[in-house]
């Protein structure tokens, strides 16, 4: 049932953004795997999918590491295993750091200097820079994560500059909107947010992705300017 749930969902996309005169490839799809299991990665992987979010640290360093055996498997059978991307989308405690560092390659949900300061020390040397961005709680949900709209762009500079993580953009998980209308509004503002940081020339390069939208909303955010959607149920099935 993957492959045409994810063939959905790309459909979606592309109307989506064939709809305000966007270029689909412009839209970057994140399948949200947590609580399935590596064989349901690994039929997504089948379906052409090859970037996959993970909310629970400690069960995403399980299934980034069963899928690296699964793809050595096959390429000792003389099959070439595509590249994997992981991105640790829930919350990170300081006592998680270290195996964010090691195991992710992005992290779309620092929202404190403490955690992206962890993240750059405790990163191996021999791995690329962490992809990082820093979510914003965009409409003050009182039980959401994320750095308040005002406190953004200061943090923003200061992360751009520790060695070892690399600042991509912004990601949020706004509320539940009413509608189209109202879920297109509150994804505008944090397009707003990074529009003007991006503006204000303090980042020595301009952030690139701005991560909003999931299953429910991911034609508003795309409205608005999303560059990647995070969509979990509508290809995996509900939890």
């Amino acid at each position: 049932m993957i492959a045409p749930q994810l063939s959905l969902v790309r459909d979606r996309i592309h109307a989506a953004c064939l709809a305000v005169g966007r270029n689909p490839a412009s839209v970057r799809l994140l399948a949200v795997s947590k609580t399935f299991g590596a064989g349901s990665v690994a039929q997504a992987v089948a379906a052409g999918q090859h970037a996959f979010g993970e909310n629970y640290i400690a069960e995403g360093v399980e299934k980034i590491q069963a899928m690296r055996c699964l793809q050595e498997e096959a390429a000792r059978g003389g099959l070439v295993a595509p590249a994997l991307q992981w991105h640790c989308i829930g919350p990170v405690q300081s006592n998680k750091t270290r195996l964010v560092a090691a195991h992710f390659d992005w992290v779309q949900s620092v929202d404190r200097l403490k955690i992206a300061q962890r993240l750059s020390e405790q990163r191996p040397p021999d791995l690329a820079p962490l992809q990082v961005c820093l979510q914003v709680n965009i409409d003050g949900g009182a039980n959401k994560s994320g750095v308040a709209p005002q406190d953004l762009a200061a943090l923003a500079r200061q992360v751009a500059q520790l060695p070892r993580l690399v600042l991509r953009g912004l990601m949020s998980i706004p509320e539940p909107a009413p509608d189209f209308v109202a879920a297109c509004a509150v994804h505008a503002r944090a397009r707003a947010l990074f529009d003007e940081i991006n503006a204000s020339g303090a980042l020595p390069v301009p952030m690139d992705t701005l991560s909003m939208g999931m299953t429910e909303d991911l034609e508003a955010a795309i409205h608005a300017g999303s560059t990647m959607v995070r969509v979990g149920r509508a290809i995996f099935g509900s939890r």
